[in-house]
């Protein structure tokens, strides 16, 4: 267990991702402070926290060597951003995805910090260089992006601003390995990141080919659920290149003109018109209708499939 000599985390927004932020922070044996405007909120929070967590329990799916009671132990609210900092090694904000509310906590926050601790931001999309403009202690700022649900899903992407130090980036890869997840390094700011630029590029061909006929909305699904996701849930699409020939040259020189032939009849940035979201819509609501309880219960057996597919990588994968 992290000692109170080696700081505590600090998480500023008691939403789904601070919520679960605080959880695998404390499953690595961490102190955390949950910090939110309203008092109300983190009770709310906390008694979230406690249910989800004897849930994970019962369902074996805890993570970490503490028991639910030493983990929840550890974990606790703070309505006054100036104390919860006091002793803090690492922020991490889970705000609202709105620019100038987070400019505006960060900004606070860097009046407020020391030169040792790390101020890294949850954002699926902000770029660095606009989120942490202007801080005296930009050089300790970081983007620690999780993917949704964090608990379930390990990847963080570690997006530096152009001044982030390096050994900003070293400690909260660090960090994040500690807690069980798995950070990546993005080399560069970029729109979206890395993770979202792949996802956005297969949402815009599986829109394009439902729109034009050519295949309907459930079955362009079943080709990522029962094809490529079914590869892709072990290895990337560099590796199932590198496997699909004697190695990525022989596949380069088999496949490349195949690859920009077809690349080539792609159109343009799909318009995401309403008449096409009806239709995807209408079949979406045929296995999972749109009100809250069915999107909900699906959620949960979404999390359940990844909690199993999490055990079961850990098994089959080489550490």
């Amino acid at each position: 267990m992290a000692s109170s000599a080696a700081g505590c985390v600090v998480i500023v927004g008691s939403g789904v991702i601070g919520r679960s932020w605080a959880m695998l922070f404390a499953s690595g044996g961490f102190q955390v402070k949950l910090y939110d405007i309203e008092q109300q909120q983190i009770r709310n929070a906390l008694e979230n926290i406690r249910k989800e967590m004897k849930l994970l329990e019962q369902a074996g799916s805890l993570k970490g060597s503490l028991s639910v009671e030493e983990q929840l132990s550890l974990i606790s609210g703070c309505p006054n951003i100036q104390e919860a900092v006091e002793g803090a090694m690492h922020i991490q904000e889970c705000v609202p995805e709105d620019l100038e509310l987070k400019k505006k906590i960060f900004a606070q926050l860097d009046s407020i910090i020391d030169d040792r601790v790390i101020l890294s931001s949850s954002t699926s999309c902000l770029m660095p260089s606009k989120l942490f403009a202007g801080l005296v202690h930009v050089k300790q700022c970081i983007v620690a992006h999780p993917v949704n649900p964090p608990y379930y899903i390990p990847l963080v992407e570690l997006v530096p601003h152009p001044e982030t130090a390096p050994t900003t980036v070293d400690r909260t890869h660090a960090l994040m390995k500690k807690i069980g997840q798995c950070p990546m390094r993005v080399q560069k700011e970029v729109a979206g990141f890395v993770l979202n630029r792949l996802q956005y590029a297969i949402i815009s061909e599986a829109w394009r080919l439902v729109e034009e006929g050519i295949v309907s909305p459930s079955d362009l699904d079943l080709v990522m659920s029962e094809g490529l996701g079914m590869r892709y849930a072990f290895i990337g699409p560099l590796e199932t290149m590198h496997l699909n020939a004697e190695g990525m040259l022989s596949y380069c020189d088999r496949y490349s003109e195949g690859i920009k032939h077809v690349l080539q009849t792609f159109g343009p940035i799909p318009e995401f018109s309403r008449a096409t979201a009806e239709k995807v819509n209408q079949d979406m609501c045929m296995k999972v209708p749109d009100d809250p309880e069915h999107l909900a219960a699906r959620r949960q057996w979404r999390d359940e499939c990844l909690m199993r597919l999490a055990k079961l990588k850990s098994q089959v994968q080489p550490q």
